[in-house]
C-alpha cells in the first residue's frame, strides 16, 4: 500500500469506513483486505457493497465520487502548501469536463456540449455557401472539354455564333445539336455572365437541355449545378421553357429554339422569343430538322417572311439549296444560314454513323426528310403536319395526372399498348412501342404518354420490356402486328399477358386501322407530348396507295408492301384499335373516303 493510500485511510475524521470501503474496491481491493485495513466485518463490508451497487456503478460515477472526496480532503486542511493548490485547481477542472459530459448524455445534447470551441463556432452566423459556384480552374476545365470535343461542322456553329446575331441551322437527326448548344450555351454564361433561354415545343424537351448541363458539368468539372432555373454565382440565369414562354416576355438572354419545325404557331411564338433577344449583345440561334412545307416556320426559313409586306425594291433573295448554304452562309435578310446533313456530317468528323446501313433502313422519302435535310410535301400524307400539332401539348404543363418519373405514372387508370414489330426484311429497322391512357369519358382524348423504338434488341427482350411496361401500368389491351417477325414476340407476350391482341395484316385491316386513328385525330381525340416529333414523323410518312394488283386501297410507308416503316403510327394505331368508336363514325369515315 503507498503512503497515499494510507494517509486517505488514517484520516477517519474526514472519511467514514463506508465511503473508504467503496473507493478501495473501485482500485481494486478484494473485500477481505478492505475489511481488515479499515478494521471492519467482512460481512459487512458485503453488506455496503450490495446495498449501495458498487458493481453498478458507470465510470464517470466513480471518478467523480474520488474527485469529490479528494477535493473535499484539500479544502479541509489548514496548512496548504503549493503542490495543494495546484491539485485544487486540477480537480476543479475536471468536475467542470465531467459536468460537460453529463450535458452531453442528456437527451438534446450535442458536441458543443464536450467543446466550448464548437459551441463558439456555431453560434457565430455562418458564411452562406453561393450555389452552383465553380473556381476559375473549373471553368477552363469546361472550356478545354468543350473545344476538344467538337466536330468540324460544330466548330462552325461556333465562331458563326462569335460572328453573327441570328443562327438558323437546318440539320440531320443525331448529330449532336442539343447537345452541342447545351454545353455553347454554359460556357458563355460562365464565362460571360450573361443569360441562357433554352427554347422547346415543350417543357419535357426543354429539359433535354438542362440534363445535358447537369452531366456536363458533372463529368468535366466536377461541377454539381442545380436549380430551374439554374442561376450562377456570376448573375448568368439558364431558363428552360416549353410553350409557356408565351407569357415570358419578362426574360431576356441569348435565345435558342430547338426543333421549331415542329412548334405549334411558329410565327406566333417566335414574335415573343426573339423579343427575349431583342437587345443587340444577346444572339438568336434556332436549329431544326425538317418537316413539312406547310409549316408556318417555313417562311420563316426561306426568306419569304422577311419579304413579306416589304416593297419591291427592298425584298431578298435568300438562296436555301444545299449547294448555298453547306459551308454557312449569311444571307440577304441577316440570318446567318447552315444546311448539314448526315453526310456533310460523316465527312467533316462524326464517327457516330454507318451510312450504309442508314440507306438499308430507311426508304428513300424517309432517308431525304430526316437525315438529308429536305422538307416533305404532307398533301400525299394520310396524316398532315397541320392535323398532328393540334394533338401535340405540352406534357408537364397540361397533363397534371401523368408522374412520369413515379413508379405508378398514372396511378391504377387502365392504359392500351400497341406494338409493332422490326421490318420483314430489314433486320436493323426500329420496332415501336406506345403507351396509351386513354380517355376518361367517352368522347374524351387519348394521351400518347410513352413511346420507344428498340433497335437490335431480339424478340425475348422486346417482350421483356413490354412485360416491363405491364408492371408499371394497369394494362388492359396490347395489341401486336404479327404478321411477320411479332409473330414470336405475340408468343411470348402471351405468356404474362393472356389477353394480347394479334393482328395479321391485310390490306382492309390496314385501311380500317387507318381509319379508325383518321378519325380520331381529326376529331382532336388524341394528344401527345410536343417534344415526341417521331411520332408526328411516323404518322407523316404513312401514304394512301394499292395493293399489287391495283384492285384495293392499302397504305403502307414507302417501306414494304406489308407494314411499312412508320413503327410509331402503327403501334398507336394498334393501341387505339381498343376505342369505341362514336355514333358519329359512319359521317367521318365518308369524309375521310372523300377527301382521300
Amino acid at each position: 500500500m503507498n503512503a497515499k493510500t494510507q494517509r486517505l485511510i488514517a484520516d477517519k475524521s474526514d472519511n467514514d469506513n463506508r465511503r473508504q470501503a467503496k473507493f478501495l474496491y473501485w482500485q481494486g481491493w478484494r473485500v477481505v483486505r478492505i475489511a481488515e485495513v479499515l478494521e471492519e466485518k467482512e460481512p459487512t463490508i458485503h453488506s455496503w457493497k450490495s446495498r449501495d451497487k458498487w458493481d453498478e456503478s458507470k465510470p464517470i460515477d466513480r471518478v467523480e465520487g474520488a474527485i469529490e472526496s479528494r477535493m473535499m480532503q484539500l479544502i479541509i486542511k489548514e496548512d496548504k502548501d503549493g503542490r495543494d493548490f495546484k491539485e485544487i485547481d486540477l480537480l476543479g477542472r475536471q468536475i467542470e469536463r465531467l459536468a460537460r459530459v453529463r450535458r452531453y448524455e442528456l437527451p438534446g445534447g450535442h458536441e458543443g456540449d464536450l467543446n466550448p470551441k464548437v459551441a463558439n463556432r456555431n453560434a457565430r452566423p455562418k458564411k452562406k455557401v453561393l450555389r452552383n459556384n465553380y473556381s476559375d480552374e473549373q471553368a477552363q476545365m469546361l472550356r478545354d472539354a468543350f473545344m476538344d470535343e467538337l466536330f468540324d461542322y460544330q466548330k462552325v456553329w461556333y465562331y458563326a455564333g462569335l460572328e453573327h446575331r441570328i443562327r438558323d441551322i437546318l440539320k440531320s437527326r443525331q448529330i449532336g445539336a442539343t447537345y452541342y448548344f447545351a454545353r455553347e450555351a454554359l460556357l458563355d454564361a460562365v464565362e460571360t455572365g450573361r443569360n441562357q433561354i433554352f427554347l422547346s415545343a415543350s417543357r419535357a424537351q426543354a429539359h433535354v437541355f438542362k440534363q445535358y448541363i447537369m452531366n456536363y458539368a458533372a463529368d468535366v468539372a466536377d461541377l454539381d449545378l442545380s436549380g430551374d432555373p439554374i442561376v450562377l454565382p456570376n448573375g448568368a440565369t439558364l431558363y428552360f421553357l416549353g410553350t409557356n414562354a408565351r407569357t415570358a416576355q419578362s426574360y431576356h438572354g441569348n435565345l435558342y429554339f430547338d426543333e421549331y419545325f415542329w412548334t405549334y404557331k411558329f410565327q406566333e411564338l417566335r414574335k415573343v422569343a426573339s423579343g427575349m433577344a431583342i437587345h443587340k449583345k444577346w444572339r438568336q440561334t434556332y436549329f431544326s430538322t425538317p418537316s413539312s412545307l406547310s409549316h408556318d416556320a417555313y417562311p420563316y426559313w426561306s426568306g419569304e417572311l422577311f419579304n413579306k409586306g416589304r416593297n419591291k425594291q427592298d425584298k431578298v433573295d435568300v438562296d436555301i439549296s444545299h449547294s448555298a448554304l453547306k459551308e454557312g452562309f449569311k444571307c440577304a435578310d441577316g440570318q446567318w444560314r447552315h444546311i448539314v446533313t448526315v453526310e456533310d456530317a460523316i465527312t467533316q468528323g462524326c464517327d457516330l454513323f454507318d451510312i450504309d446501313q442508314l440507306r438499308m433502313e430507311y426508304s428513300d422519302p424517309e432517308y431525304l426528310n430526316l437525315l438529308m435535310c429536305e422538307f416533305v410535301d404532307d398533301n400525299a400524307s394520310i396524316f398532315g403536319l397541320m392535323m398532328l400539332q393540334k394533338c401535340m401539348v405540352d406534357s408537364w404543363e397540361e397533363w397534371s395526372d401523368y408522374k412520369p418519373f413515379a413508379p405508378r405514372p398514372v396511378g391504377n387508370q387502365p392504359v392500351w399498348v400497341g406494338y409493332d414489330p422490326n421490318g420483314e426484311n430489314e433486320k436493323g429497322d426500329n420496332a415501336g412501342c406506345v403507351v396509351v391512357l386513354p380517355a376518361a369519358i367517352p368522347g374524351g382524348k387519348h394521351r400518347i404518354i410513352e413511346r420507344h423504338q428498340w433497335r437490335g434488341l431480339d424478340f425475348e427482350s422486346q417482350a421483356n420490356q413490354i412485360e416491363a411496361i405491364t408492371k408499371r401500368y394497369n394494362v388492359v389491351h396490347v395489341g401486336i402486328d404479327t404478321t411477320g417477325l411479332g409473330a414470336a414476340v405475340y408468343q411470348l407476350v402471351r405468356n404474362f399477358f393472356p389477353a394480347v391482341k394479334q393482328y395479321q395484316y391485310t390490306p382492309e385491316l390496314k385501311v380500317a386501322l387507318v381509319m379508325k386513328s383518321y378519325n380520331i385525330i381529326n376529331k382532336g381525340r388524341l394528344e401527345f407530348d410536343a417534344g415526341s416529333t417521331d411520332i408526328a414523323q411516323s404518322f407523316m410518312a404513312i401514304r394512301k396507295t394499292t395493293t399489287a394488283a391495283g384492285m384495293r386501297m392499302t397504305f403502307n410507308a414507302g417501306r414494304n408492301s406489308t407494314t411499312g416503316h412508320a413503327d410509331l403510327a402503327w403501334a398507336t394505331m394498334h393501341a387505339l384499335d381498343k376505342d369505341p368508336l362514336d355514333a358519329g363514325t359512319n359521317t367521318t369515315t365518308k369524309s375521310f373516303m372523300e377527301i382521300h
